[in-house]
């Protein structure tokens, strides 16, 4: 089967509140959020993330995805790696999914950096065989040396994200998933950073990435999503949807 996702007539609601809260949850929703509030058969207080969102994601897709804070955009993102599941409609996903939406997700402070390199791999739906043959090859591209048997609680928060990092990017799937462009480590690192990135994005079938970035937007996607209020309000090019929502055209790369 082709990779993709695709997604028919998706709503999804959050669960918020009981019933008994339900009037000051629709005042602090709505001015925080402006979500649409609902009441769930169970009498939850529910907030609105997404609207009827219908969207076909195919091979050579790189997709953007822009909107104001609280538009839906991380979301939407957990909705297509299945993190998420929606309210109603249908998600049809076919490939692998990597996410790179928390790289330290799952990584314990008690355990030494190499035990979190199994429990990281073993959430990105690596085998231990897998993992094990990968472990040397990660342990260089960090730079941590014999900290790699130390507990990651006695890490600086630059080490922590360069084996996170590592980890994260050592394989190369179908659909990759990205909150920003990742940017880890000090300058010497983030070059090698930087390369490993581009050699990730390159190999993947389809990448979608939320940014405040007209200019990150532009270089990387040939299309764009935008978002507002957890609606879909335009799906094109960069060149005809970046301008609704920017200010002016990104500049030339």
């Amino acid at each position: 089967m082709t990779v993709h996702i695709h997604l028919d007539d998706v709503e999804l609601d959050y669960p918020i509140l009981s019933q008994s809260s339900r009037r000051l949850g629709r005042q602090l929703i709505n001015v925080a959020t402006g979500g649409q509030l609902d009441r769930s058969e169970q009498g939850r207080i529910t907030v609105r993330a997404l609207t009827d969102i219908t969207l076909r994601l195919e091979v050579g897709d790189r997709v953007g995805l822009i909107g104001h804070n609280g538009s839906g955009k991380s979301t939407l993102l957990k909705l297509l790696g299945g993190i998420y599941r929606p309210t109603s409609g249908t998600v049809s996903r076919a490939g692998v999914v990597g996410s790179l939406l928390d790289i330290s997700l799952g990584m314990s402070p008690d355990a030494t950096g190499r035990e979190n390199i199994f429990l990281r791999g073993a959430l990105q739906g690596m085998s231990r065989s897998e993992i094990a043959r990968l472990v040397p090859g990660i342990i260089e591209f960090s730079e941590l040396g014999d900290f790699i048997e130390l507990p990651m609680r006695t890490y600086s928060s630059g080490m922590l994200l360069r084996l996170a990092f590592s980890v994260a990017t050592v394989l190369s799937p179908d659909i990759l998933l990205m909150d920003e462009w990742l940017s880890v480590g000090d300058e010497a690192f983030q070059s090698k950073a930087e390369a490993r990135l581009h050699e990730v994005v390159s190999r993947t079938s389809i990448l979608v990435i939320a940014s405040h970035s007209a200019n990150l937007i532009s270089g990387q996607c040939n299309r764009v999503l935008y978002l507002d209020h957890g609606r879909l309000i335009a799906d094109g090019p960069p060149a005809e949807v970046l301008p609704m929502y920017f200010a002016a055209p990104p500049e030339p790369q």
